[in-house]
C-alpha cells in the first residue's frame, strides 16, 4: 500500500509540474530578453462584466486632435496624445470605452518592471475584454519607440482576425519586436503563431512619472490589486 501511495504521488507531483511548466510558457513570445518576451496578452470575456454586441461603429472626427486624461485613484495623472490620423479605428474604440465610463474603476492588472504595464480588463485578471473583437491597425509613423507608447493587448490573430479588445499597455522603453512590421519596414505576418503585433494607438504626453511610478503586478499570483484608474477622460480639440 505503501508503494502503492509513493507511485501516486510521485504521478501528482508530475502532473503539477507539468501545468505549471505550461502556464510559464504562455506568457513566452520571441526575442531575446526574457522580459521583453512577456508579450501583452488579452484572453477571453466574462460575462458579468460590460460588454457589447459590436465593436464601436466609428464616430471620431480624425480634423480633430484627441488626447486621454488619466486621473488615478492614487491622486497621480497622465495624458495620452491619441493618434486619430495614423489608426482612427482604434483610437475610436478606445474614445468609445472611455466615453462609456469601461474603464472607471479598473486596474493595471499586469505590471513588468522594465517593459510595460497592462491594464484595460474589468476583471482585473488578464481575462475580459468588451465582447468583442477588431482587427490588427499599424501605421509606420505609430511604433513601440521610446516609452510612454500605448498599444492594444491581443492574442494574436486567430482564423485570419485580430483579437483587439479592451486591453491596452503603456511601454517603459523601446519595444519595436512588438511593431506589426519587421526591421526593413515591411509587413509582419501576424497570423503566424507566437508573432507579436500589437497597434499602437498614442504616446504619453505628461505625466511619465506617473506611468513609472504604477506598482509592479503579476496577476497570476495572489497578492493586492493594481493600481485603479479612477476616470479616463477624453479631451477633442
Amino acid at each position: 500500500m505503501q508503494n502503492m501511495v509513493g507511485v501516486s504521488m510521485k504521478l501528482l507531483n508530475f502532473f503539477l509540474m507539468v501545468v505549471f511548466l505550461t502556464s510559464i510558457a504562455s506568457f513566452i513570445g520571441c526575442g531575446e530578453d526574457k522580459k521583453q518576451e512577456a508579450t501583452p496578452i488579452a484572453a477571453e470575456v466574462s460575462s458579468t462584466y460590460k460588454s457589447y454586441d459590436s465593436a464601436p461603429e466609428v464616430t471620431i472626427d480624425t480634423k480633430n486632435d484627441y488626447f486621454a486624461e488619466f486621473d488615478m485613484e492614487s491622486g497621480g495623472k497622465f495624458t495620452i496624445d491619441l493618434y486619430e490620423k495614423f489608426v482612427p479605428i482604434t483610437v475610436n474604440n478606445f474614445v468609445f470605452l472611455a466615453r462609456e465610463g469601461f474603464y472607471d474603476g479598473v486596474t493595471f492588472h499586469r505590471v513588468i518592471s522594465g517593459f510595460m504595464a497592462q491594464g484595460g480588463d474589468q476583471t482585473g485578471s488578464g481575462s475580459g475584454n468588451a465582447g468583442y473583437y477588431f482587427d490588427n491597425e499599424f501605421h509606420p509613423d505609430a511604433l513601440h519607440d521610446g516609452p510612454g507608447v500605448i498599444s492594444m493587448a491581443n492574442r494574436g490573430v486567430i482564423n485570419g482576425k485580430g483579437t483587439n479588445g479592451t486591453q491596452f499597455f503603456i511601454t517603459y522603453k523601446e519595444t519595436h519586436f512588438l511593431d506589426g512590421y519587421k526591421p526593413d519596414g515591411s509587413p509582419k505576418n501576424c497570423a503566424v503563431p507566437q508573432t507579436s503585433c500589437h497597434s499602437v494607438f498614442g504616446k504619453v504626453s505628461s505625466g511619465m512619472d506617473v506611468v513609472n511610478s504604477i506598482s509592479l503586478r503579476d496577476p497570476s499570483v495572489p497578492g493586492p490589486q493594481g493600481d485603479v484608474i479612477k476616470s479616463v477622460t477624453i479631451i477633442e480639440k
